[in-house]
């Protein structure tokens, strides 16, 4: 008995200190209204924020890479650290933003290739965007499938939870008191698997392959039991050459209810959207703050604006009516050095003349466009 409760003892203080130790390597953000934490080896997980209470919806969600059949890229048997996981002091496409860079040194198994991981967050939003750059290290190559290791954990419970693929929206939806979304932006999920949580399910390879690649989508919800749940999001095949990468983006959404998260869903796709319309060029930097004439010029329904930044800038871009009522904000946010381009779509507006307008740390310039319908 003596023994035993030794052995115990130093059990606890040893799973303690582990738990210590990666958590203290973790990086996180708070919005307000969410919580983001981000860990030494790119594995992410959420929580809501109301008044005082900060409660955890989502335990993991992390990268999986599938290379040529039954090799895998995955959190517990292969990942490592390339460059480490760190909050940026200075955002330039967001408020918050976690980066890290990961390998497959800690196994050394194919497929070689490294996850470059951007984790941007919003002042009080309750949903992240996720940029993932996946590039082939292989020497030749490599058919590649990105996709999602999701261990739900809903109101800070296992049970009681559902969990299904929503296929109206395209989404993976977790819910018990909340609701969790995770949903592809950029590309169509093509296999999407719910499935009991079980000790080794992500054990072997050709397992993880075979849930990847199933090629079909659980739509009948998952009720948990104590153990809870595990998904899988796979995507399309991509086949990479040698040092070429293919980018997912991603979008994690939370809410108290249901019409919560499809609005704050809603919101992320805005930010995706407005991320990938922009267009820099950081080595084209101009030696003066610089607005271009939108083209095309007049317009139907849609029209680019660009304009140029010498230096690091807070950067509004608005659209004005001819009476002076703002219409649209295209940017508001700390912008790098270079040139950039954003689409303006019109459709909800009416024909007439319109101002858009450049707002820098220098001044403000605008200039007129046509709109006709």
């Amino acid at each position: 008995m003596k023994s035993y409760t030794l052995a115990l003892f130093v059990s606890i203080v040893l799973l303690g200190f582990l738990s210590d130790t990666i958590f203290a390597q973790a990086v996180l953000y708070n919005t307000g209204n969410m919580q983001v934490r981000v860990d030494t080896y790119g594995a992410m997980r959420f929580w809501t924020i109301d008044g005082t209470d900060t409660v955890q919806h989502l335990n993991r969600v992390n990268v999986l890479v599938a290379g040529n059949t039954d090799q895998v890229l995955d959190y517990y048997n292969d990942i490592d650290v390339e460059l480490p996981t760190t909050l940026v002091s200075s955002p330039g496409l967001s408020d918050y933003e976690i980066t890290g860079t990961y390998n497959n040194a800690y196994s050394g198994l194919p497929p070689n290739v490294l996850v470059e991981q951007h984790v941007y967050g919003w002042q009080d939003g309750k949903y992240a965007l996720i940029k993932m750059m996946v590039t082939n290290n292989e020497s030749a190559d490599l058919p590649t499938i990105v996709g999602l290791d999701i261990v739900q954990y809903m109101d800070f419970t296992w049970e009681n939870d559902n969990v299904f693929w929503d296929a109206s929206n395209e989404m993976l939806v977790q819910y018990e008191s909340h609701y969790a979304g995770i949903k592809y932006l950029s590309e169509p999920v093509a296999s999407a698997q719910v499935l009991v949580w079980y000790d080794g399910y992500s054990s072997d390879d050709p397992t993880t392959y075979a849930f990847l690649t199933e090629g079909t989508f659980d739509t009948d919800t998952l009720v948990t039991d104590p153990d809870g749940s595990v998904a899988f999001l796979g995507s399309d095949v991509q086949t990479l050459q040698p040092q070429s990468f293919r980018t997912l983006y991603l979008a994690v959404a939370l809410g108290s209810d249901e019409t919560e998260m499809l609005a704050n869903m809603q919101l992320a796709q805005q930010k995706y959207n407005q991320i990938v319309s922009v267009e820099s060029d950081l080595n084209n930097i101009p030696s003066d703050f610089t607005l271009e004439q939108n083209y095309p010029n007049p317009f139907n329904p849609s029209t680019k604006i660009s304009f140029g930044l010498p230096q690091r800038s807070d950067v509004v871009l608005k659209i004005f009516n001819a009476l002076g009522q703002q219409v649209a904000e295209l940017v508001n946010e700390s912008l790098n050095a270079g040139t950039y381009s954003y689409n303006f779509d019109a459709s909800n507006l009416t024909s007439g003349i319109y101002i858009y307008s450049l707002q820098t740390d220098a001044g403000v310039i605008s200039k007129k466009m046509t709109l006709i319908k």
